[in-house]
């Protein structure tokens, strides 16, 4: 579907589920196997493949956790991190990889700060999450990588288990509902796998695609420059011209959903959301929807999601562009891509909305 307004509409409406095990015939009869390469993205048991009342639950005890105090403390941090890069891609000679250099690192070492991930687990970390976005893959790999990705969770719920920190993978261990009840093992392992790996991904692309949209429209950049426009202006364009996830796997319609015009999704059929084509709806953003343009007074999108599935992390990666963005076009004024703009090739990954690489020269 690329109409915003169906897709608002489904994402709010209580007809359509995430919750496989109930509402998608196909997985439950076993026609959906553990062998195809999207399995992990239906068969985790959280709050991203929950429903009704377990959704409820589950996101109750994830944000008794994910508070705005927490994130609001990340900001040093972000700040801190970022100046470290930016020294360091001062002192590089030639061209650099902006998107390995600048827009993996800040999102990586924020993510592994707040959920109190070893240093030495994350580079591990990141080849596993890299997979679970990467669409390409054969359905071998993408189990040998999931074994890989439940590993690394289960002994950092082990370790925190051993020695809880000021972090928020012991927040979650310990957080509790009123009733008493509390994550069970297979919801808490499966919970960080969905904060951590979308927490960090996301950003990454949101940072790529704003660097990218700003060196192809060099006057868009001035007037940030100039303080005509501002830098959330630059956010909020690049999250509704580039969404950070294409597509996302996957809903289920609890029962027939008419969509108008006659068309009927019919009960237990898939839903996929499309909030890449979303973002580029002429019915909300005219002829001009595919054009980046910061100074777009409606700049609607649904990057993060709609209704009770609305992205938590969403605050965290707008405080990580807020800070990242205008420190890197300080630091290098003269920056400008290194290669021409339709050699940017796309990630492999019809979720994931990134370049392989993002080449620039600082100077």
């Amino acid at each position: 579907m690329t109409s915003q307004e169906l897709l608002r509409d489904l994402l709010g409406d209580p007809r359509v589920s995430k919750d496989p095990r109930q509402h998608w015939p196909a997985y439950t009869s076993g026609a959906i196997s553990a062998d195809w390469p999207l399995h992990l993205w239906v068969s985790v048991q959280n709050m991203f493949t929950a429903y009704g009342g377990d959704h409820r639950r589950l996101r109750s005890l994830v944000s008794k956790a994910f508070t705005a105090r927490r994130v609001a403390a990340m900001r040093p941090w972000i700040e801190q991190i970022t100046e470290r890069l930016l020294d360091g891609l001062d002192a590089a000679e030639g061209p650099v990889d902006l998107r390995e250099g600048f827009c993996y690192p800040i999102p990586i070492e924020v993510i592994c700060q707040l959920f109190g991930v070893p240093a030495e687990a994350r580079s591990d970390l990141r080849k596993v999450v890299d997979g679970v976005f990467d669409t390409t893959i054969t359905a071998e790999a993408a189990q040998a990588n999931a074994v890989r990705l439940y590993g690394i969770m289960h002994e950092l719920v082990a370790a925190k288990r051993q020695n809880p920190g000021d972090d928020l993978t012991s927040g979650l261990i310990a957080v509790r509902e009123d009733d008493g009840s509390k994550l069970e093992e297979a919801e808490l392992v499966d919970t960080l796998i969905l904060v951590i790996s979308a927490g960090y991904e996301t950003t990454v692309n949101l940072l790529d695609q704003a660097i990218t949209a700003l060196l192809t429209h060099p006057e868009q950049l001035a007037a940030v420059r100039a303080g005509t426009s501002g830098w959330a202006d630059v956010i909020e364009e690049t999250l509704r011209w580039q969404a950070p996830v294409a597509n996302l796997p996957l809903r289920y319609a609890v029962e027939d959903i008419e969509i108008g015009d006659g068309a009927v999704i019919g009960k237990g059929e898939a839903i996929l959301a499309a909030y890449a084509a979303a973002g580029r709806d002429k019915a909300v953003h005219g002829e001009t929807a595919d054009r980046f343009d910061i100074t777009r007074a409606d700049k609607t999108h649904l990057a993060f999601g709609h209704g009770v599935h609305y992205c938590l992390g969403s605050p965290l990666a707008r405080m990580e562009a807020e800070v990242a963005l205008p420190a890197l076009f300080a630091r290098f004024p003269g920056m400008r891509l290194a290669v021409a703009p339709d050699e940017l090739k796309p990630g492999n990954s019809f979720i994931s909305n990134g370049h392989e690489s993002l080449p620039v020269t600082l100077k």
